[in-house]
């Protein structure tokens, strides 16, 4: 412990730290503030229930460092701001964590609200304890542009030092705890934004960790703060509810002790009032009074062993009818927290629905501490299934952030991952995966592997070929089918569920279409050349280095880029890349870009004028979408500034269709026909007889005697278009046809 300490003197607790220059040496009051000194004292006694001394001596040690750091700092309730610290480190002790990150929760503050640093940390207690505590803080929000963009990479760093070391949310979720049971003393907007987040941040975590009364208190408290009236309401109604079932339950608890003894089962049966949040949640989702959500109460049996746990459920069945599809096996398939027990629902005395879970000792203790009930840093090969399990979820977030830029997307896809109900399919191999509820089978493909998702053609659900969008039930085995020449597809974005998915798909497509774009910037920059009399091929690496250190800073590839997609103007990169070389005569023209199609992500086919292989087609570049064809004749490109006697614009590309292309390519043909029997038979076979796929069709019929037909028709080009119109005109009933080059 050092003998003098750098300290700050911020007048509250959120006040900015100062600089160096306006910090003093002090000398370290070892004695705590009397008013905290009989907290210190119970705090240092619960430690010695597991700790050794020179473990506690050393926790001891940070508390005063952190008392002295926070010296002159208050909480909003006017309580010494140390008093914080304090009660979160008691919440890890109860847990039963080590010293290293008992002592990280004693100065978790510092860094942001003082004047200390992580060196400091780090020399005095520790490079563990350290990590532990850069982990918890905050980042500078001067980086950012708003709270929501600072609060997106917040959460983005801490759930990132969490894959590292779970330990850091664990200090977080505790100091969220006591921030939220003390939520009262801060103002009514702040109040709201905090329970928020805890709510659709820190209690899923919570829960996905297995903390489970954490878990309840979490949304208990933010319920509380988000809706007080409501929790008000419904607190006044339990209570009374509480004294008119007492009879009942007492006599059902009875009932279930009764039958366990004699079925010489030794157990412990207690009852659980449901908390306030689950059965307002129930009474909002189902749309129910409060009276009609009878199961307000559930009972719980502790048993000795996992055979016990199922000798009681046969018990109990027999004393109870149960309810069909109430049945869950959580020790068979445990929940991916770790979470095992049997539930069933029961119906009880009075048509009452009573619901039991039955587990064993060592079961209970991790359904209420989770992750935190078996804590091992010292060999991988001792770290029990719950261990593992949260330690393969820890490392998707790091897959999460290998696949994400943005931290907005990033805390999205956590997000969505997040949800605590779960679907649990499998493999063909028998191994159990198990999924958010609503997974489809491309979700399951990449919770297999990611180069199996961005694979997928085709899937086998239960030995059925069905689609795969098709949403995943509990038990189904789930095949995929690959082809090495896939690739996702964006449309798999509207229909799948998990955030690994999300973030896979999304990535591919980012990286493809920056391919892509730099291939396109890199032509459309040779054309730029050719225009001021060079060849792209004859820069030398001085002229790219000097255009990258002068005008962008980035490499070429991302220049490229930036041209592909519109965002540079490839004559003003031209420009500045030859600006110290001479001119020279323009060599033989390299040709207009060749167009296969919308296959890639640079080039995409305009949809207000729909080209095809036949027509006069020119590229326009758009800022964020690259290349975009239209026909020569688009309307969209009519107007003061690109009419047919301004000129070319300079965002033109000369454009024409390559002699591989192939197609299909969607058009839009209008039939007016008779309103006659058979009339669309017959023009559906007539256009099949072209080997032409019709990918929607559309009637507009006014009564009278003639109705309009719209066919979306995939075609090969102008000339396959030309003979399909041909035989349609032939048909007797058919009395106009036309293309048209807009959506109507």
């Amino acid at each position: 412990m050092p003998a003098a300490l750098l300290l700050s003197h911020p007048a509250t607790a959120c006040a900015a730290p100062p600089s160096r220059d306006e910090l003093a040496i002090v000398s370290i009051d070892r004695q705590p503030p009397a008013d905290m000194a009989e907290e210190l004292d119970h705090f240092l006694a619960q430690l010695a229930g597991y700790l050794k001394p020179e473990d506690i001596e050393q926790v001891a040690a940070a508390y005063h460092f952190s008392a002295s750091a926070h010296r002159g700092q208050f909480r909003t309730s006017g309580e010494p701001y140390v008093s914080h610290p304090l009660a979160v480190a008691e919440t890890l002790a109860h847990w039963r964590l080590d010293p290293q990150a008992l002592s990280a929760a004693l100065l978790h503050d510092v860094m942001e609200d003082t004047a200390i640093t992580k060196a400091q940390i780090a020399q005095d207690f520790g490079k563990v304890t350290a990590e532990l505590v850069d982990g918890v803080s905050k980042l500078d929000r001067i980086e950012h542009q708003s709270y929501e963009e600072a609060q997106a990479e917040n959460f983005r760093k801490m759930l990132l030092a969490m894959a590292q070391d779970v330990r850091v949310i664990l200090i977080k979720l505790s100091d969220r705890l006591h921030n939220m049971r003390t939520l009262h003393a801060v103002d009514i907007d702040k109040r709201r934004r905090i329970a928020r987040e805890t709510l659709d941040i820190y209690a899923p975590i919570a829960n996905r960790l297995g903390l489970n009364m954490l878990f309840r208190e979490l949304q208990e408290l933010s319920f509380r703060s988000l809706n007080p009236m409501r929790y008000r309401v419904l607190a006044k109604a339990v209570r009374a509810a509480r004294g008119n079932r007492r009879e009942v339950v007492d006599k059902i608890l009875a009932a279930l002790k009764q039958r366990l003894a004699d079925a010489h089962i030794d157990a412990e049966v207690g009852g659980r009032e449901k908390h306030l949040y689950g059965i307002y949640r129930k009474m909002r989702e189902k749309r129910l009074a409060f009276s009609q959500v009878l199961d307000i109460y559930g009972f719980r049996v502790v048993v000795a062993d996992v055979s016990t746990c199922y000798l009681a459920l046969g018990a109990l069945h027999g004393l109870y009818k149960p309810v069909p599809g109430k049945f869950k096996d959580y020790i068979a398939i445990p929940k991916a927290n770790g979470y095992q027990s049997l539930h069933t629902t029961l119906i009880g005395p009075y048509g009452t629905p009573v619901e039991v879970q039955i587990r064993t000792h060592d079961m209970n203790h991790v359904a209420e501490s989770g992750v935190a009930s078996h804590w091992l840093y010292k060999d991988a090969a001792t770290l029990s299934d719950l261990q593992r399990t949260t330690h393969l979820w820890l490392q998707s977030l790091l897959d999460l952030q290998t696949a994400t830029v943005d931290s907005a997307e990033f805390l999205e896809h956590v997000k969505i991952d997040l949800f605590p109900d779960e679907v649990y399919v499998f493999t063909p191999a028998g191994k159990i995966l198990s999924l958010r509820r609503g997974a489809t089978a491309v979700d399951f493909a990449y919770a297999v592997h990611t180069d199996i998702g961005n694979r997928c053609v085709a899937c086998k659900i239960n030995h059925e070929h069905l689609p795969l969008r098709t949403e995943l039930r509990n038990g189904d085995r789930v095949e995929i089918v690959t082809a090495t020449s896939a690739a996702p597809n964006p449309n798999w974005l509207s229909f799948v569920k998990t955030g690994k998915a999300r973030a896979q798909i999304r990535h591919f497509l980012k990286t493809k279409q920056q391919e892509e774009s730099a291939a396109l910037g890199e032509h459309l920059l040779s054309q730029a050349l050719y225009n001021l009399g060079h060849r792209i091929e004859e820069l030398g690496a001085a002229a790219w280095q000097r255009f990258l250190r002068t005008f962008s800073g980035k490499s070429r590839r991302e220049v490229l880029t930036e041209i592909g997609l519109g965002k540079r103007l490839p004559a003003i990169v031209a420009r500045r890349l030859v600006d110290k070389q001479g001119g020279k005569a323009p060599p033989p023209r390299g040709g207009a870009i060749r167009i296969q199609g919308s296959q890639g992500m640079a080039v995409q086919l305009a949809r207000c004028c729909r080209p095809i292989p036949g027509d006069p087609i020119v590229g326009v570049i758009r800022a964020g979408q690259g290349l975009v064809v239209h026909t020569h004749d688009c309307p969209t490109l009519r107007g003061p500034k690109t009419g047919r006697g301004s000129g070319k614009p300079k965002e033109w590309v000369e454009v024409e269709w390559d002699a591989r292309t192939q197609g299909p390519f969607d058009v839009l043909v209008k039939v007016v026909a008779q309103n006659a029997p058979g009339v669309l038979a017959r023009l559906a076979a007539t256009i099949a007889e072209h080997d032409t796929n019709i990918n929607n069709v559309r009637m507009d019929a006014d009564g009278s005697r003639t109705t309009a037909l719209y066919f979306t028709l995939q075609v090969t080009g102008r000339q396959h278009l030309a003979r399909i119109l041909r035989s349609l005109r032939h048909l007797p009933t058919v009395t106009r046809i036309s293309r048209l080059k807009e959506d109507h």
